[in-house]
């Protein structure tokens, strides 16, 4: 099985891709592609690769009938550097492979993430983890921007206070706010990191989180773009029905009435028309 360069994954090695205010994403290594997928999946009667089109359609036939051996066989490394916050959701998938930079032996440096005016929204109304679409005033959100910003350097300068007499770095750190920025390295494979896109890319997902997973998509495109597009049309543009909702619509296509009703009628609902995972 030859090793796999692929050009334009070369062409984006060891760039650092900005994200947020200071923030990056860097593809510092990667195994495999497309190519590898189809020779994993085509080791067990020993055919090697064959056309463009035909490697497209084995590979959308494997992630359409999640047969996900393949996928992992496509490792990436990234080095990401990105606020505490968005680390501690980011961290919930665990099914990578971290090592971050650590605070007992480092001086953590004085970079805070302060969202960018459009971002600063009034908290929803009917969902508990999202921001409401209602307009903040230009004087309200210079007020959230100059408050945090007023608080990060506050405790920044406590922290730098305690390091300069000699306060063990382990407890000069607990107080720094979660707006600091991290670093990490963070590797996963193809199949792995398939969930977390299409987690991390849906419009429920945090913003900031968001925009990391959207600069890893295209990362992605360049590595396995094959894989990359099968996954775009097939789980992060696809939607699962239940057996009721395949019930209902099989109904709905005899030309009858689904059959739901109440909450299950209008997630059904929402479900075709937006096109979401509810």
């Amino acid at each position: 099985m030859a090793h796999c360069i692929i050009q334009e994954a070369e062409a984006i090695l060891d760039r650092e891709i900005p994200v947020l205010d200071k923030g990056f994403v860097r593809l510092v290594d990667y195994m495999g592609g497309d190519s590898r997928i189809v020779q994993s999946a085509r080791v067990s009667y020993g055919e090697g690769t064959k056309t463009v089109r035909e490697d497209g359609a084995l590979i959308d036939y494997l992630l359409r009938h999640q047969h996900t051996s393949p996928f992992e066989q496509v490792i990436l490394t990234f080095h990401v550097k990105l606020p505490i916050f968005v680390a501690r959701q980011w961290i919930r998938h665990r099914t990578a492979r971290v090592n971050e930079i650590s605070g007992r032996y480092s001086i953590m440096k004085n970079e805070c993430y302060v969202p960018a005016p459009e971002d600063v929204a009034f908290q929803s109304a009917d969902n508990k983890q999202g921001r409401s679409e209602e307009a903040v005033s230009v004087e309200t959100v210079e007020r959230v921007r100059e408050a945090m910003k007023s608080a990060q350097d506050s405790a920044f300068a406590e922290y730098e206070g305690l390091i300069e007499t000699n306060i063990a770095r382990e407890l000069a750190r607990i107080n720094l706010p979660l707006s600091t920025y991290t670093e990490w390295y963070w590797q996963i494979d193809l199949h792995n990191l398939f969930h977390f896109l299409r987690l991390r890319c849906d419009s429920h997902a945090q913003k900031e989180i968001r925009a990391y997973a959207e600069v890893m998509l295209d990362i992605c495109r360049k590595v396995a773009p094959l894989a990359t597009a099968s996954f775009e049309r097939h789980q992060k543009g696809g939607v699962n029905f239940s057996s009721e909702e395949m019930a209902a619509l099989r109904r709905l296509l005899d030309g009858a009435p689904s059959g739901l009703e109440g909450k299950a009628l209008e997630r059904f609902n929402e479900k075709i028309k937006t096109g979401k995972q509810l």
